[in-house]
């Protein structure tokens, strides 16, 4: 499977990185099961999050045994320096590793976040801390909505590593500023910062829950995702024509395979298919959260 170079880390990742959310829909066996079979398509960098339930546990198993094979992608919603330095220790011991190779700033959104994480009893301070001390290598920010904040961290971190942002078709329709995530990669690449792709697989926002329990939901997502086969391959072939470093999988584990598939076959999408899909769905909702808007 191809490789790409994570910004300046030194590390290629697959063009496909596994989010390992899928694995807390599944009983243990079957998240080992999961694992082995994402390997087995040669993916190597996996992300996951103290927030999806127990999916860091799920994957601590077959993390252990395939430690050398993995490139670590962990994240944390503390905005503070205890708070940051308590739930990295916390998924250090549920992961049962020694090491996490990038360490993420879980979904900024407003700028009193940046301020915080920033300033001198930020989670930065912390981060930096743990990867003199050899508990993180690399240092991300991840972010679902306000790309002029992540832009904005651009600026002020200066040892930052990744971003993880969403980028889709849906996504490039829009011409705002909320979704205006050509100017992050852009500036991502001449930082030489490394880019994940979220939502690459959202065709919109579920209907309301009154309608839609989330427990009556057919899929795991945060968004209503495209289940196609050939759809989930066309915004495959999307997102990574972008220029992204890596593609994340959608969290339901009855996407993955399909996932794997499509990253397995990539191939560059030309400029006028791009722009075609890019009309087809101009008008379909955003899965940018709405009420992160301001």
């Amino acid at each position: 499977m191809e490789t790409r170079p994570l910004g300046d880390t030194g590390q290629d990742s697959t063009v496909v990185t596994f989010g390992a959310i899928a694995l807390n829909w599944l009983e243990q066996e079957g998240a080992d099961q999961l694992v082995e079979h994402v390997l087995d398509y040669g993916v190597n960098h996996f992300d996951v999050a103290p927030t999806y339930g127990d999916a860091e546990l799920k994957l601590g198993p077959k993390l252990r045994q395939h430690r050398e094979e993995i490139f670590l992608g962990c994240k944390t919603q503390e905005r503070d320096y205890e708070g940051a330095w308590q739930m990295l220790e916390r998924s250090l011991d549920r992961l049962g590793v020694d090491t996490i190779d990038l360490y993420q700033v879980h979904g900024l959104e407003y700028e009193t976040e940046l301020d915080a994480i920033t300033g001198d009893d930020g989670a930065l301070r912390a981060f930096r801390e743990a990867r003199a001390e050899g508990l993180i290598d690399h240092v991300g920010l991840t972010s679902h909505s306000e790309p002029a904040l992540v832009l904005d961290a651009i600026d002020r971190i200066d040892d930052l590593d990744s971003l993880m942002f969403p980028l889709n078709p849906v996504v490039a329709a829009k011409d705002d500023g909320n979704h205006d995530y050509e100017a992050v990669l852009d500036r991502a690449h001449a930082a030489d910062v490394g880019t994940l792709g979220i939502k690459a697989f959202a065709a919109g926002s579920w209907p309301d829950t009154d309608d839609l329990p989330e427990a009556d939901r057919p899929f795991a997502n945060w968004y209503r995702p495209v289940t196609a086969p050939d759809e989930i391959r066309r915004r495959f072939d999307f997102a990574a024509s972008q220029g992204l470093t890596s593609v994340v999988s959608a969290g339901d584990p009855k996407l993955v395979t399909m996932i794997l598939e499509a990253a397995a076959d990539y191939e560059e999408m030309d400029e006028a298919a791009q722009r075609s899909l890019i009309e087809q769905v101009r008008h379909d909702d955003s899965p940018v959260p709405e009420q992160l808007h301001h």
